[in-house]
């Protein structure tokens, strides 16, 4: 089976997959922490790979940029490939001045711009959380490794330049930590299905202290994220 946009067959997918947004930061995760990896996608040149990591079978692929094609992908993960649990490890911006580059933030929940959920056609508003056993699970993880992580509320924005450049003060001020662009509609298409979802971020730059990384340590320099996110399997 294939699908518009996975050309992979029917048990190519490993049932927890990683997903990083860009397909490059994909390619980097198989080769440097997966064994015996096999490529099962490069439509659009959106690279998936399956392998291994201390002998259980994972996959890793990347989302793309934003709700709509995280949607795509993982809905396609989860209703043509059997994937059960989706882990998106990417990086953020953080909202809260005690967030420093390269900390680490389980989402738990994901506030939103979007109208992703509208589809649904519920009487209200969705509120989109991570998975339990994935989140208490990354969390155990962590403290194993004596990795520090912030466990909290993110925004998952339509937005990447915004017009008003003080406009993340608004979500800082109800406690959300960070933004990124992609988790709310992972946690609705997880939920939706009934299978298990969670992000892990690490802070890329900050919209508080305008520090930020360069792209190259984006692509490579999240190994503590990585550490986390390779156990869930």
């Amino acid at each position: 089976m294939t699908t518009a946009h996975i050309s992979a067959k029917k048990g190519d997918i490993a049932e927890t997959i990683l997903l990083p947004g860009d397909p490059l930061r994909a390619k980097f995760i198989a080769d440097t922490f997966l064994e015996d990896v096999v490529q099962f996608n490069a439509v659009r040149n959106m690279f998936g790979y399956t392998g291994t990591y201390k002998g259980k079978k994972i996959s890793v692929m990347g989302s793309g940029m934003g709700v709509p094609s995280i949607g795509i992908y993982s809905y396609e993960l989860i209703n043509f490939y059997g994937v059960k649990n989706l882990i998106r490890v990417g990086s953020c911006g953080a909202y809260n001045e005690d967030l420093k580059l390269y900390d680490i933030i389980l989402g738990m929940g994901a506030c939103t711009n979007s109208n992703y959920a509208h589809h649904y056609e519920l009487p209200g508003t969705f509120s989109a959380i991570a998975s339990w056993d994935l989140l208490y699970k990354a969390k155990q993880v962590a403290d194993q490794k004596g990795i520090d992580i912030k466990v909290g509320n993110i925004l998952s924005s339509d937005v990447f330049y915004n017009a008003n450049p003080d406009a993340y003060k608004k979500w800082a001020s109800m406690g959300v930590l960070a933004v990124e662009m992609e988790a709310y509609a992972l946690y609705c298409n997880a939920a939706a299905a009934g299978v298990n979802a969670l992000t892990i971020l690490t802070v890329s730059d900050s919209l508080v202290t305008k520090l930020e990384t360069t792209s190259d340590e984006r692509e490579t320099g999240f190994s503590k994220m990585m550490e986390i996110a390779l156990e869930l399997a």
